[in-house]
């Protein structure tokens, strides 16, 4: 089995300095990780890519030949990409031996939750390839500070989920920087653990562009309220304790800490059930790579 993520989110949430940030971790913890490419548009990569997908496709040469805006040109790409699908597997073929995998997939969100060249282009690759992969959903934690952009956080999340219908774990990015856009109306649980959304829009209801909403916006969060599926974690990619608790919930998502044990069904069931303190310092020298904070620090910060 091959394991890894698909990083996705709207522009701006952070997914490029995201793989990096996480490419780097998981490397100071002993795991051979590639990352791969498929933004067309991303030209200033941070990170070394083992596979990008501008040796196939590029978005300007198809927004130039085809008069197509960048929304539509990313719609071509990814349908592009989708019917030359071969290019990708033989691509992935020399590091699905011992390589993570870690997928930096393009911002323009209708191609997680209403286009389906995306979703088909993942699921051959599960189904060709053996991969295991939990889609990792950024979003940008300074929307908790506008109620309205909060509830759209949620309902776009809620339908990524249920479109890609893989391991899902939703994220708020650049946590470190939410002060930075004033005080929370709630506590920070509250927008993670999406709970009781009626305090929301009684909030809602103090903002006189809202009010006029306050029948719809009621609707909405009915809806979110009724899946109960949305929660989100917390993410600052220059902590290594923030990442290393990421990796833990992604890698019992997707099945990663099961991947090296051999053992009864019972004694699975005990892991499953068991809280996340899988350990990823086995080794002298795995534990020496991850105490050097600095330098983790230092790199990932580059990218902010």
């Amino acid at each position: 089995m091959v394991f890894g993520q698909v990083v996705i989110g709207p522009p701006g949430s952070g997914k490029t300095t995201y793989c990096n940030g996480m490419s780097q971790f998981l490397s100071l913890v002993g795991r051979k990780v590639a990352v791969i490419n498929l933004d067309p548009a991303n030209d200033a990569l941070p990170y070394e890519c083992a596979i990008n997908i501008e040796d196939l496709i590029k978005l300007s040469d198809v927004m130039s030949e085809h008069s197509l805006g960048p929304n539509g040109g990313l719609v071509y790409c990814m349908d592009y990409l989708e019917k030359n699908i071969d290019w990708l597997e033989e691509k992935l073929k020399p590091l699905i031996e011992d390589h993570y995998l870690l997928f930096d997939f393009p911002g323009q969100v209708e191609l997680f939750f209403l286009h389906s060249n995306a979703r088909s282009i993942i699921y051959k690759l599960i189904k060709k390839l053996n991969l295991r992969l939990t889609a990792v959903h950024l979003i940008d934690a300074h929307l908790c500070c506008d109620p309205g952009k909060y509830v759209s956080a949620l309902l776009l999340s809620l339908s990524t989920m249920l479109h890609m219908e893989l391991p899902h774990i939703n994220v708020l990015s650049k946590i470190d920087l939410i002060e930075n856009y004033g005080n929370l109306a709630f506590n920070l649980n509250f927008y993670t653990d999406v709970e009781d959304l009626s305090y929301l829009q009684r909030h809602l209801d103090q903002d006189p562009r809202s009010a006029k909403y306050r029948k719809l916006t009621k609707e909405l969060c009915d809806v979110i309220d009724d899946f109960g599926l949305v929660n989100f974690t917390t993410l600052d990619i220059q902590d290594k304790e923030s990442v290393g608790n990421l990796v833990k919930l992604i890698d019992k998502s997707n099945g990663y800490i099961f991947s090296s044990i051999d053992s009864s069904v019972v004694e699975f069931s005990k892991i499953a059930a068991a809280p996340l303190d899988w350990d990823y310092y086995r080794t002298a020298e795995v534990q020496e790579k991850y105490m050097k904070d600095d330098e983790f620090v230092q790199k990932t910060s580059k990218t902010r």
